[in-house]
């Protein structure tokens, strides 16, 4: 008989290898992975970085030494199993030996963005429970000494390195990396790492050796579909094993020398660059803060041949008036798509960037990865297939339920590298009855089980290689006098992934202005948090839901239209 029905599709279930199967993966905690590498590559350079004093360079048996020095502070003043060290600083020597530091103590590394407005640090430190805070005194035009004081104004009349406050409860103990504000409770950096002296190194050492795998090691923050920034916190085993792998799903060698514009407090640079650099022997080159003349500058004195950016920043380099002047000939590790690849020294291998991949935060940047070389007819147009360890499904956004190969739902992932769980959040709340995490995104698996990512879900904004909550924007536009609604979207742009753009609508007889709104949402919110068009819209320009829920799809199609159309008119 002829069978008439349809043969039934695959479930879209897909496993990576068994983890026990990838090479190249080491110890598994923090401690464990900075004693291997400086064992292994002890003498070799491990980060450099310009200071007014001149050049810093550090090898790797010096940022174990550096770290040891943090570890022991921190016994010194009490850190105990699992205490919280908040870490505030830009991609310099500190932040590294700060959160390196802290594992060897058996602490949980904070990492705060250092973009941060006074109100969003405030959130994230009593969020956290910090109980010791390592900062970097001013950045930029910040001086988060003073934003701290502002906050708390005890902080000035405490003891050097002692806080007792009604705010922040469990801060005990402040450290700047700089200048130390006179008087007041900030110790500086010298005294405070000083106090490691009474701590024998036997101790710590006998500390690290008892975390495990399974311990918390650091706690990020990821803007999520909430109006405040989620706290997401990874063991170490899930940070180590990304960290290991990176250097071989980028194909890096020992003598790669990375510079990144981006904060190493974001997940994705701790991982790629951090990760990529240090596990295989290579050298991190430091920059505080993207000044686009100076890195191309900084970039051709170090012989820079890994460069981690955005296309936003690569462009200011384009755009920088030392752009054909200066030789980046040591440049190898450069994907042909990038800007720089077009810089008139630059000479092309077949080295790619894995751009075929998907990851996330909450599993410690990537879940799905094909490595560089890996041939057009494997990779297709999708975003890999499941890394060692791994499992992915999608799933029917409404019901949970596990959709067929094909079907268009909800990417949902579990594996080693998947957090722990949200800070403050009911562990059935972050993940489903099976332990996965559903990731609010879209995609499907096709037959040879690749995953396609379609976009997101949820609301989230990703702009210049950062996560931005629109909720967050909407209910401080909203405290703005005479803003009657507000909603902002992301609009599709060239270099910067989607533009922040918000849709204000005024209160009747309310002249508003974008650029005060802008000025004051900049007061409140990191920078790339700040729209950077405010468009006013008549309160029928909104398209309602049944339940009085503006349809962000329609939303952000108008905001497209409209500075479609003032371009149009300009030209």
């Amino acid at each position: 008989m002829t069978n008439t029905h349809a043969k039934a599709k695959r479930p879209s279930l897909v496993h990576g290898a068994p983890l026990s199967e990838e090479p190249g993966l080491g110890a598994l905690t923090l401690p464990g992975y900075l004693r291997e590498i400086a064992s292994r590559f002890a003498q070799r350079e491990a980060l450099m970085m310009r200071t007014a004093g001149g050049v810093e360079r550090w090898t790797y048996s010096d940022l174990w030494e550096r770290s040891m020095e943090l570890a022991r502070a921190l016994v010194a003043i009490g850190l105990g199993k699992d205490g919280r060290v908040g870490i505030l600083m830009t991609n310099r020597p500190e932040l590294l030996s700060s959160v390196f530091g802290t594992s060897l103590a058996g602490g949980v590394a904070v990492m705060l963005n250092t973009f941060s407005t006074a109100v969003e640090l405030e959130y994230m430190l009593q969020a956290s429970s910090v109980s010791v805070l390592l900062f970097e005194g001013k950045v930029l035009k910040k001086d988060f000494a003073a934003m701290l004081g502002q906050l708390e104004h005890r902080i000035a009349d405490g003891e050097p390195g002692q806080l007792k406050s009604t705010r922040f409860p469990f801060l005990r103990h402040l450290a700047v990396v700089g200048a130390t504000p006179a008087g007041g409770a900030v110790e500086s950096w010298a005294n405070f790492l000083a106090r490691g002296a009474v701590t024998p190194p036997a101790l710590v050492a006998a500390i690290a050796d008892s975390v495990r795998p399974t311990d918390t090691a650091a706690l990020f923050f990821s803007s999520g579909s909430t109006a405040r920034p989620k706290g997401i916190c990874s063991a170490h085993r899930g940070i180590a094993i990304q960290l290991w792998r990176m250097g071989r799903l980028f194909n890096l060698s020992g003598d790669v020398r990375s510079w990144t514009p981006n904060g190493l407090f974001w997940s994705g640079n701790f991982a790629t660059v951090m990760g990529t650099t240090l596990s295989c022997g290579g050298a991190l080159v430091l920059q505080s803060t993207f000044i686009a003349h100076e890195a191309l500058e900084l970039m051709a004195a170090e012989r820079v041949n890994f460069p981690m950016l955005w296309p936003h920043q690569a462009k200011q380099l384009e755009e920088a008036s030392n752009w054909n002047d200066v030789d980046l000939s040591a440049m190898r590790f450069v994907d042909p798509a990038s800007p720089l690849a077009r810089h008139p020294t630059v000479t092309l291998t077949s080295w790619e960037e894995p751009r075929y991949s998907y990851g996330s935060t909450e599993t410690f940047t990537l879940s799905t990865c094909f490595p560089p070389g890996t041939p057009r007819s494997i990779t297709g147009d999708t975003h890999g297939a499941p890394l060692p360890g791994n499992t992915l499904k999608i799933v029917d956004p409404a019901s949970g339920e596990t959709l067929p190969r094909g079907e268009h739902g909800e990417i949902a992932v579990k594996g080693p590298t998947l957090m722990l769980g949200y800070l403050g959040v009911p562990v059935e709340e972050a993940f489903d009855e099976e332990g996965f995490y559903r990731t609010g995104d879209g995609g499907y698996i096709d037959d040879s089980a690749r995953l396609h990512f379609q976009g997101r879900l949820t609301a989230v904004i990703k702009t210049g290689g950062a996560n931005v909550s629109p909720v967050e924007i909407d209910a401080v536009l909203e405290s703005f006098p005479g803003v009657k609604a507000a909603r902002t979207v992301g609009v599709p742009h060239e270099t910067l992934g989607e533009m922040v753009v918000a849709c204000v609508v005024p209160a009747e007889g309310a002249t508003l202005d974008g650029a005060a709104i802008q000025s004051f949402l900049r007061e409140r919110l990191a920078s790339y948090k700040v729209p950077r068009r405010v468009l006013f819209l008549r309160e029928d320009d909104l398209s309602l839901t049944g339940s009085a829920k503006i349809k962000p799809g329609e939303l952000r199609k108008l905001a497209t239209e409209l500075l479609q159309t003032e371009r149009s008119e300009k030209a």
